[in-house]
């Protein structure tokens, strides 16, 4: 029930108890995810840790958002081995290490209220169709702000910007070399388009593994901004007039150690699996924009005419497609794979990537049609020109996207029923309560004339 470990990571309960030892670790955290994707974290002594290994560790899941309520409220932390690294940013001496664990019901059944579940039975449906591994490639970028009151920003820098004008360079370089420390190959990273915005790309892992390394990713860019006095946001839209921030998300299939999405003699160099796998995202792409776009202001972000793709097409070039088909280079072929645009790093990972691959796999299964390509700029296209190719679009906002999927059988057999119910009655309560807000917009347009 483990993810994969990295090579050098422990990887059994023998494995860090040892390593505990060796490195004189006192305290080790627990982490688990809430359903809006907040990390949760409590710590035990080391001397506990044989036993949590054995038993897992109780805890009163009530106030956790999205778990049971109090009469049910009994919860057990079952650490994950593999995951257990030390925290770069605790003492060197009496340090501090982490695991991510799965969380338990007292008759320690795997619990429907958690994300990591959710993912491990997506992942189990992939299995049961002769995939073995579900490889994900998130970017996440973000904002360094002056704190955490304010959006000002610490460089006026574009897209791979250098020197002075990048501030947040040297933070990076740290942050980078603490996601290493954790486990986490860092492919590159640089100065995002926006002014004092950045993104470090993490290598591709399987979806289990990579929605962890999300999780420590966002903890550990906001631990070191602190360190310098500042403050990082993953908010979606965080400034009028500015990019957002995205997490374009790269997926591929593979089976035998073979990339499954991969076929040398298709025009597009895609296997009918990928064909019908990016079929599956672009159908149901409107039922579960709720999960990979989870905020109110996930949707200032899906607007025409920035970065973030609304409309529900695919492409090889075109990054106004929801779906872009990077180009095959010879001899690159485990590199075939499908980067869907309009996720955002505010995503709980583990409900994200389950519900991308749910979608998929319901392409697959059913044998869905992948429209042709489509090469021109969507943005430069009217709305009857779109409508007479047939391209839809995304939600507008939260109160469309969690009505849509409200409405989804597919969302209900990604989340499970429990999950479910909680997921839409909290989103639907967060645009009721944004609703019915009088906003300085509205005040500065109506105050005085009407």
């Amino acid at each position: 029930m483990s993810a994969k470990p990295h090579s050098d990571a422990p990887s059994s309960a023998a494995d860090v108890m040892a390593l505990v030892a060796e490195r004189d670790i006192r305290f080790i955290r627990f982490w688990f995810t809430d359903i809006l994707g907040h990390l949760k974290s409590f710590s035990i002594n080391a001397q506990e840790l044989e036993d949590a290994f054995e038993a897992g560790m109780g805890f009163d899941g009530s106030s956790i958002t999205g778990f049971n309520a109090i009469e049910e409220a009994d919860m057990v932390a079952m650490p994950d081995p593999s995951t257990f690294a030390v925290l770069p940013w605790r003492p060197d001496t009496q340090g501090v290490g982490r695991m991510f664990c799965d969380i338990l019901t007292p008759e320690r059944t795997p619990y429907e209220g958690d994300p990591r579940h959710v993912l491990r039975r997506a992942v189990a449906r992939a299995n049961s169709l002769g995939f073995d591994t579900f490889n994900v490639g998130p970017e996440l970028e973000y904002f360094l702000f002056r704190d955490n009151r304010s959006t000002e920003v610490l460089d006026e820098g574009g897209y791979f910007d250098l020197t002075t004008l990048d501030a947040g360079s040297d933070v990076r370089r740290e942050t980078v070399l603490a996601l290493e420390q954790l486990g986490i190959h860092v492919e590159y990273t640089h100065h995002e388009a926006g002014p004092s915005q950045h993104e470090i790309d993490m290598r591709h892992a399987d979806a289990l593994k990579m929605a962890d390394d999300c999780m420590s990713y966002r903890i550990t860019v906001k631990e070191y901004a602190v360190k310098y006095g500042w403050h990082a946001t993953f908010m979606p839209k965080p400034m009028f007039g500015h990019n957002g921030s995205g997490m374009h998300t790269h997926q591929s299939l593979f089976v035998d150690g073979k990339n499954a999405f991969f076929d040398p003699d298709d025009q597009y160099f895609l296997s009918d699996a990928a064909k019908a796998f990016i079929a599956g995202q672009l159908r149901h792409a409107r039922e579960i924009c709720s999960i990979f776009a989870q905020w109110v202001n996930s949707y200032k972000r899906l607007v025409p005419g920035y970065e973030a793709p609304v409309y529900l097409a695919w492409s090889r070039r075109n990054r106004s497609a929801l779906v872009r088909v990077p180009l095959y280079h010879a001899g690159r072929q485990q590199a075939t794979r499908a980067e869907l645009r309009c996720p955002d790093p505010a995503c709980n990972p583990y409900l994200t990537f389950a519900a991308l691959l749910h979608a998929g796999l319901e392409g697959i299964e059913k044998g869905y049609e992948l429209p042709e390509p489509m090469e021109k700029n969507l943005y430069h296209l009217s709305g009857e020109e779109r409508k007479r190719l047939g391209i839809g679009q995304l939600p507008e906002t939260l109160g469309e996207a969690i009505e849509l999927t409200a409405e989804s059988e597919l969302a209900l057999r990604t989340l499970g029923e429990h999950m479910f119910n909680r997921y839409v009655e909290i989103k639907r309560q967060e645009w009721e309560e944004y609703r019915v807000q009088v906003t300085q917009w509205e005040l500065d347009r109506y105050l005085s004339v009407l």
